[in-house]
């Protein structure tokens, strides 16, 4: 186990009608002028955003609002989020929505003290001062509530691309897992990849004796895999929303990750799928992370890919020919995958071959990339292209 530090201080909230409470949690963390930053029409038509309301105005505190907030959310309203808080004097951001919401306001309060362009923060430039972030979350997927990190699409190029720091660890986040029970089963399924996925990025590491945290990773995983479906199949199922609403926090704060190298290739490659055709980034991780294992298996992958197949799916090691194992564990997670109705190849995403080349490049150059991504596997141009077209 390497060398760490770890530093996770936000302030959990979990329960039913929690988001009443939420003007007590802004005054104890020090708001006074609030920024409410949301999505689109729902956390409004709900009332979501009414008792959000009602609770500042019981504490004396005052808001101005921000809608608008797409998935896989764009710098514009970033840019236009940073320039109403400096005009209104907001002291804090208030995020009501998933983790596009979440991310787009970290990048506001990353940019409100900030001298320069924002964007210098997802090329690179470590976050240390940040208004303080508090969250509302409505969807279980990306762990920005309890995550130093934020991805932003940048619509000069479409680069979609990540910022992280201590400073944008939320002050707070409210986790109601009522408010997820209206849901679409596709967007629960979005969800359920995306933390599976923030698991499988620290489950491939080089880092030797990390057996602690390889077994807090499989047992999130088979949580994940039990109550996923449930929640699939009835929204409204509280019980299954409230396993996974923890799971995708406990999945991408990094105490599963503290003390081993991590991967995230996988993910450099899906957010130029979702930055060029703009796919939920769970169904674009869909398809990524099974080609990704099929193709660094014969690159120093076997190992992991079988213990993996054991713990988490099964299957039966063989110990004569491990490889048999590590593709039976693949192959376990597709049905998985499809059994939630997640996409499996290009064509169900809406990707194009002929836009391979342009994908790998940008993966491994664009905004100042080394030309090689991954951790667990290094990965070059060829590499990635070769992997995309796996997904074929």
């Amino acid at each position: 186990m390497d060398n760490f530090t770890f530093y996770s201080p936000t302030y959990f909230v979990f329960g039913k009608d929690q988001e009443n409470e939420t003007g007590k949690y802004v005054k104890r963390f020090g708001g006074s002028r609030v920024l409410i930053h949301y999505g689109g029409g729902s956390a409004v038509r709900s009332g979501l955003i009414d008792r959000v309301k009602a609770s500042l105005e019981r504490e004396g505190l005052s808001y101005t609002e921000l809608g608008g907030v797409q998935p896989n959310p764009r710098a514009g309203l970033v840019y236009k989020g940073i320039d109403l808080c400096r005009k209104e004097k907001a002291d804090f951001i208030l995020a009501v929505g998933g983790g596009s919401v979440i991310d787009s306001a970290k990048a506001i309060a990353a940019g409100v003290p900030y001298d320069g362009d924002f964007w210098d923060f997802y090329m690179g430039k470590p976050v240390t001062e940040a208004l303080p972030v508090g969250t509302i979350l409505t969807i279980s997927a990306a762990g920005s509530e309890g995550s130093p990190n934020s991805v932003i699409t940048n619509e000069n190029g479409m680069y979609k691309r990540g910022a992280a720091g201590e400073a944008l660890r939320p002050v707070f986040s409210i986790l109601n897992p009522a408010l997820t029970q209206t849901l679409p089963p596709y967007q629960v399924a979005c969800g359920i990849t995306d933390m599976m996925a923030h698991l499988f990025e620290r489950y491939f590491t080089r880092t030797s004796n990390v057996e602690v945290t390889d077994r807090m990773i499989e047992g999130l995983l088979l949580a994940i895999i039990n109550e996923g479906p449930k929640a699939v199949k009835d929204p409204a199922d509280y019980d299954a929303q409230a396993n996974l609403m923890w799971a995708g926090m406990m999945a991408h704060n990094n105490s599963c990750g503290v003390g081993r190298s991590q991967d995230w290739a996988s993910h450099g490659m899906e957010h130029e799928l979702s930055a060029l055709y703009d796919v939920p980034h769970g169904a674009g991780l869909a398809v990524v992370f099974p080609a990704w294992m099929t193709y660094i298996l014969e690159r120093g992958g076997v190992n992991r890919l079988a213990q993996l197949a054991v713990r988490v799916w099964g299957c039966r090691m063989d110990f004569e020919n491990p490889e048999n194992t590590a593709r039976a564990g693949i192959e376990a997670l597709k049905r998985f995958l499809k059994s939630i109705g997640m996409p499996t190849n290009f064509a169900e995403l809406g990707a194009k071959e002929e836009d391979i080349e342009e994908m790998a490049h940008k993966a491994c150059y664009g905004n100042g990339g080394s030309g090689a991504i991954g951790g667990f596997v290094r990965l070059n141009k060829e590499d990635v292209i070769n992997i995309y077209r796996l997904m074929l």
